[in-house]
């Protein structure tokens, strides 16, 4: 038994060993965590809060508009089936990259675009996407590239919140969260303003 344990510890870490995260703000993060958790090669995504002073933010904590932290999400992914330049590149083509007030129909600094790096090679590979995709519009791109601090999970409440089969209170009345949210990205026109921006580069857009 010992020797099939060490086996599979020793097949297992090279697995193990090839995930890698990447950390990113695109407005409200159910629709980022949504956008990438269809990726091939990304293992999971969670929504959280990032960039802030605050300790352990809270939803509220985060929409007040005092703590500095963004809704954003930390997806995790295996850099041998997609690379961390081309997670950059999706989300810069899935996102308002000349908008610095907000994204789309969320306004305020919890909802603004960020590309957070966790070292010198994520850093140099953010900078070359964001240089590209500012040749493709012709225009300078805002979302900065910043360094990665702490990132604090949000509720589970909020997590796959894009698929939750539970039933929330909307203005349009009772709904499932999976229906909410269709109802929400279509209502803050995300994938009109993607389209309309990136044109046939747009991704995620439905």
């Amino acid at each position: 038994m010992r020797a099939f344990l060490v086996f599979i510890s020793v097949f297992l870490a090279p697995l193990t060993a090839r995930a890698e995260t990447a950390i990113v703000a695109g407005g409200c993060f159910w629709c980022v965590e949504s956008n990438f958790e269809s990726v091939p090669g990304v293992s999971a995504v969670v929504s959280g809060y990032t960039g802030g002073h605050l300790q352990n933010p809270t939803y509220d904590d985060v929409t007040s508009e005092t703590s500095g932290h963004l809704e954003s999400v930390k997806i995790t992914f295996d850099p041998g089936k997609v690379s961390y330049a081309e997670i950059v590149r999706l989300f810069l083509h899935s996102t308002d990259v000349l908008d610095a007030g907000g994204q789309f129909c969320d306004r305020g600094e919890s909802y603004t675009s960020a590309i957070f790096v966790r070292n010198a090679a994520q850093r140099a590979a953010a900078e070359a996407e964001v240089a590209k995709a500012e040749k493709e519009l012709g225009r300078k791109i805002v979302t900065p590239v910043r360094d990665a601090v702490k990132f604090w999970p949000a509720e589970e409440y909020h997590q796959d919140y894009y698929k939750g089969s539970s039933i929330v209170l909307t203005r349009r009345g009772p709904k499932s969260k999976a229906s909410a949210y269709a109802f929400y990205r279509n209502a803050c026109g995300r994938d009109q303003r993607v389209e309309a921006l990136w044109g046939a580069k747009a991704e995620f857009a439905h």
